[in-house]
């Protein structure tokens, strides 16, 4: 092959680690700010935390005055290492974004740290509260073998998730125990706390609450007979069959449904620990002399500021390793508190332009939000549609209606009769206010719903009423159906 030269002209985007930076800043949450801040402190001997009340402008302003003051020389070298004020912020990040990876350390924080920072009163598991009562009951050897196994596979819902005959396959074949043994002490479990625990079924779960909660009147004979004969009538809520083949009327059936309607169907949820989630607003949104204001939440992320007598000594020191290694500190510190105001100003902007557009949403509530995309929002800020994107992903927004995710505000929209548009958020609100004001005993079907939706001028179809309800974990009108 000969060798030869040749020009060619084209066009490729190189990012700096500087805008590499400015685009981590933008996508992290809250919480994973606080934490990048915090090792960024720990890091760069230029950065501190601000005093409360001072800006991180006005820190940055004090410093250069300082050094000015110090030393005419030493500010003129520092100026000319300022940073320029057209810092890239907006770019086709999506183009590019994909083969950053700047998301482990803040999922690592997420999946690690945080659980260490977020604690929960209950830290007792299920097992280890069956395991303590255990010891408290005398058991014979081989029974607290048999004991132990069935613990082991009973889940966090209270369910025992193993058959009889594979629990007492998996005890040692020399102790020869028998079925009847297992289940002897399945038994002896079944009466610990809390009640229905170890059952394997729904059904029995119910019947052994009902056994240790109830007496033994008529009517709690009745309620068992419901449960333990009757269930699947129970289930389908066929009330005619149940008061005919249980000989009541409707009001007693009503006593008996809210008596089985009190008890736990997981048993062993309210054991089972939870971690307890907390949400930092990034925004909030007041309404003052009639208009609505955005501020950014001050108390989010601790503000930080230049260090200005580390700044003097890095010009200062006469050392040339010393002194790079403090210009290079010195540099890195401006890039981030620029890259930080830059988020903060980007997500006040985009948060303010969500606010006038979702206004109805913020007076009356959920049926008056408005259909909105990302596109509107990059028009309005005249900036990338990925940009807007990773603005709103894991940023919150404090409202007098609660707290909620800025992608929330975002939704697709459905065409009315009169040319406009309806928000699937409305349309799920209006949805939900229908079946709030239904007939208990004559549901609305998803026909029904969508019928009532088309002459309030809304086209939906049945599969998307059904498709909206299911998002809202609203049961269908057969399950929905109850005594008056």
């Amino acid at each position: 092959m000969k060798q030869a030269l040749q020009l060619r002209l084209g066009q490729h985007l190189t990012m700096t680690p500087q805008l590499q930076q400015a685009i981590k800043l933008l996508q992290l949450s809250t919480l994973e700010l606080q934490q990048e801040i915090q090792e960024a402190l720990d890091s760069n001997l230029m950065l501190e935390v601000a005093e409360e009340g001072e800006s991180e402008s006005n820190n940055t302003e004090n410093e250069s005055e300082q050094i000015a003051q110090e030393d005419k020389n030493v500010q003129d070298s520092i100026e000319a290492d300022t940073i320029p004020e057209d810092l890239p912020v907006d770019s086709a990040w999506d183009d590019i974004y994909d083969n950053i990876q700047t998301t482990s350390s803040s999922s690592t924080y997420q999946e690690s740290d945080r659980e260490q920072e977020i604690g929960d009163s209950n830290t007792e598991s299920l097992q280890e509260h069956l395991r303590w009562q255990m010891q408290l009951t005398p058991f014979s050897d081989s029974d607290l073998l048999i004991a132990e196994a069935i613990i082991d596979a009973i889940d966090d819902d209270g369910f025992l998730r193993a058959e009889i005959e594979d629990l007492r396959q998996i005890l040692p074949e020399e102790l020869e125990i028998e079925l009847d043994e297992v289940e002897a002490v399945l038994h002896r479990i079944q009466n610990f706390d809390p009640p229905g625990v170890g059952a394997r079924s729904v059904q029995e779960s119910l019947i052994l609450q009902l056994k240790q909660i109830l007496g033994e009147s008529d009517e709690n004979n009745v309620a068992f007979k419901l449960v333990s004969e009757h269930f699947d009538l129970l289930a389908n809520r066929d009330f005619n069959q149940l008061m005919r083949k249980l000989s009541i009327d409707e009001d007693q059936l009503k006593t008996l449904i809210q008596i089985i309607q009190s008890l736990n169907p997981r048993p062993g949820s309210h054991i089972t620990p939870s971690k307890a989630e907390y949400i930092i607003p990034d925004v909030t949104v007041k309404k003052i002399k009639g208009k609505w204001k955005v501020e950014l939440n001050a108390d989010a992320a601790p503000r930080i500021r230049i260090n200005a007598q580390y700044a003097s000594m890095a010009k200062q020191t006469k050392n040339s390793a010393d002194s790079t290694y403090m210009k290079n500190h010195l540099q890195e510190a401006r890039w981030f508190i620029k890259s930080l105001t830059s988020r903060n100003e980007t997500l006040l902007k985009v948060a303010t332009c969500i606010v006038e557009r979702q206004r109805g949403f913020l007076e009356y509530g959920d049926e008056a939000m408005k259909a909105l995309v990302l596109h509107d929002i990059a028009e309005a800020v005249e900036m990338h549609e990925s940009t807007i994107s990773r603005v709103t992903t894991k940023k919150y927004m404090h409202t007098p209606r609660g707290i909620f995710e800025l992608k929330y505000f975002f939704s697709s929209h459905v065409s009315t009769a009169d040319g406009g548009e309806c928000s699937a958020t409305a349309i799920r609100a209006l949805i939900k206010k229908l079946i709030a004001a239904e007939a208990p005993g004559k549901p609305l079907s998803d026909s029904k719903i969508a019928n009532f939706l088309s002459d309030q001028g809304i086209n939906v179809a049945r599969r998307t009423v059904a498709k909206y309800r299911e998002a809202m974990a609203i049961p269908p009108s057969n399950e929905r159906k109850r005594l008056a």
